[in-house]
């Protein structure tokens, strides 16, 4: 078992918190097959409030379940629980874990952080919940409450194996 961390990394300007809409988001990873190192094409979604193929060496089912199609290994991937974390206005521009995973059999080498983001602009001003999404890698808005724009900019991801 390996835990990763899902890091990000991005501008902040007029946002006091950056987080997903925990525990319902969809992370959206391409995966790798650690025994034989088959990848992904296409993104596949992990989301920790879903949970498919239990049976009883994990009763309570797996967020993510897949079977190789090379090697015929069967790999999971969990969301840990609790370990969702938001981005704040001190951590802008510095790289932060948001959520450890626990990768059985395989590995993220991509993620895509599509909508479900939830962002609370800076002194007091509103929360934007609808649509918000980097898949262009920026996001504005408007604070009307304190006459100032709003923004998440350069966003970046990385993933860090993390010691137990």
């Amino acid at each position: 078992m390996v835990k990763i961390g899902v890091q990000i990394c991005a501008t902040l300007e007029n946002v006091e918190e950056l987080k997903t809409s925990h525990p319902n988001y969809a992370f959206f990873f391409k995966l790798r097959c650690n025994n034989c190192g088959e990848s992904s094409d296409k993104f596949h979604d992990v989301t920790e409030a879903d949970t498919v193929n239990a049976d009883s060496r994990c009763p309570r089912g797996y967020n993510f379940y897949a079977k190789c199609k090379l090697c015929n290994r069967e790999n999971t991937v969990d969301i840990v629980e609790g370990s969702n974390v938001s981005y704040l206005a001190e951590d802008s521009g510095k790289f932060k874990t948001i959520v450890t995973l626990d990768c059985r059999g395989l590995e993220p080498t991509d993620f895509l952080p599509k909508s479900g983001w939830i962002v609370k602009a800076a002194e007091g001003g509103p929360t934007f919940e609808d649509d918000v999404g980097f898949d262009e890698d920026d996001w504005t808005d408007y604070d009307t409450k304190n006459s100032v724009s709003v923004g998440v900019y350069e966003f970046k991801s990385n993933f860090v194996k993390l010691k137990k």
